[in-house]
């Protein structure tokens, strides 16, 4: 790698084990001799220029292979179908191309699949569900395509997702109801870390010969686009941002105590910010804004001790905002857009708000706003939201990541 090739992509050795030439200057296809090199473990051609289409030949060695990393080129066309039986891949990124259709079916016959990142692409497909049969997937991004339609529930099957850790399907088409059962089956987001050794992490050490290259990912870090050089399975995100879900929030969520990072922001939701929320103790990030939740911002959420990131923005809420431990660090951004929220850090007096309220009659009580007599005063600072995966990385976790900033 960063090696400064340039042109075509050069053919290994036949005995070749891992084969890296990310983070270069490589512009052509992938030729298919390269599908003769039957020893090859990992193939990593992330961060350069290539293009074109994959060649068919590729998904066979799907049976020798374990990593494949095509992140962040100019590939197009359709994604290659021809993983198969007996695949022993165990990670492939295709993330930050140019691929099109529908995701290939064949990727069920991946089995020991544990990463799965085809995030920036414009696969135009429905939930893939049928991913839910890999038992052993725990990663899993989507975001930035032209996915639609609702997310079937999994309950014909008890174990679908059950190891699923992190799950971004930001920046879609879905739409719908997501039913309480859904949750339900990911049962790896039930548990907080224990301190035990990584799944992931002993993946990428794969014996000897990939220890000084670990799996690296490409997340969003705090709205900043960020290559991580290092993933560990202790991280436990849900982002569904920017899709056009509505409905309640599904109380399942609140049985996902190893969750640390929730965002729901940019969608249609509805009714009340549920009190259990405060149950999910590792929570790190919440993002609710641009929503049309309404009712108050439950007290419990004051529970939430390692809660860094907030934000209910642009809803329909009410009522005083809960003080006391994290939620005395949150500025005005977090709220802007309620106008009748009251309390600290708002400079609107609870005092009003609840003379207000009393003098609203019964048809008025769902009401957006305030009666006409009361002055309101607002503070903006900016919008809190655009939190995607990557924001649960905090401080207590990111000194074991080596990162760098993508420009």
């Amino acid at each position: 790698m960063n090696n400064r090739l340039q042109g075509q992509l050069p053919i290994p050795p036949q005995t070749t084990v891992v084969y890296d030439v990310s983070n270069n200057n490589l512009t052509r296809e992938i030729p298919p001799l390269l599908c003769e090199v039957k020893s090859l473990r990992v193939l990593d051609l992330s961060s350069n220029n290539m293009r074109g289409t994959l060649p068919l030949c590729l998904g066979s060695l799907s049976n020798s292979l374990f990593i494949l990393n095509l992140r962040s080129n100019n590939f197009y066309g359709i994604m290659m179908n021809g993983f198969t039986h007996g695949s022993q891949l165990k990670s492939i990124d295709l993330s930050e191309n140019g691929f099109t259709g529908q995701l290939p079916r064949s990727l069920t016959n991946c089995t020991d699949l544990e990463v799965l990142s085809l995030g920036d692409n414009s696969f135009d497909d429905v939930f893939p569900i049928w991913l839910g049969t890999l038992a052993k997937l725990q990663v899993l991004v989507l975001r930035s395509n032209k996915l639609y339609g609702p997310i079937q529930d999994s309950t014909n099957v008890s174990s679908q997702f059950s190891k699923l850790r992190i799950i971004d399907l930001s920046n879609n088409n879905f739409s719908g109801l997501l039913h309480e059962e859904y949750f339900q089956t990911w049962n790896a987001m039930k548990s907080v870390y224990n301190g035990e050794s990584s799944v992931l992490e002993s993946l990428m050490s794969l014996n000897s010969f990939t220890s000084q290259r670990p799996y690296s990912m490409t997340l969003i870090h705090k709205g900043v686009r960020t290559q991580f050089e290092r993933i560990l399975d202790i991280f436990t995100a849900i982002d569904l941002s920017s899709n056009n879900f509505e409905g309640d929030i599904p109380l399942s969520i609140q049985d996902l105590r190893g969750l640390e990072s929730l965002n729901l922001s940019n969608n249609h939701f509805q009714g009340r910010v549920f009190p259990s929320l405060g149950y999910l103790e590792n929570l790190e990030s919440l993002d609710l804004s641009r929503n049309k939740l309404s009712g108050e911002i439950p007290q419990q959420l004051v529970q939430l001790g390692f809660l860094a990131i907030f934000s209910v923005s642009f809803n329909n809420l009410d009522g005083r905002i809960p003080q006391g431990k994290q939620f005395n660090t949150f500025e005005n951004s977090s709220y802007e857009g309620n106008p009748r929220l009251c309390g600290e850090p708002l400079s609107n007096d609870c005092r009003n708000w609840n003379v207000s309220r009393s003098e609203t009659t019964s048809d008025e009580s769902e009401s957006l706003f305030p009666s006409e007599g009361i002055d309101w005063v607002f503070v903006f600072c900016g919008v809190g939201s655009g939190l995607v995966i990557g924001s649960f990385l905090s401080t207590r976790y990111i000194d074991r990541f080596t990162k760098r900033k993508i420009v």
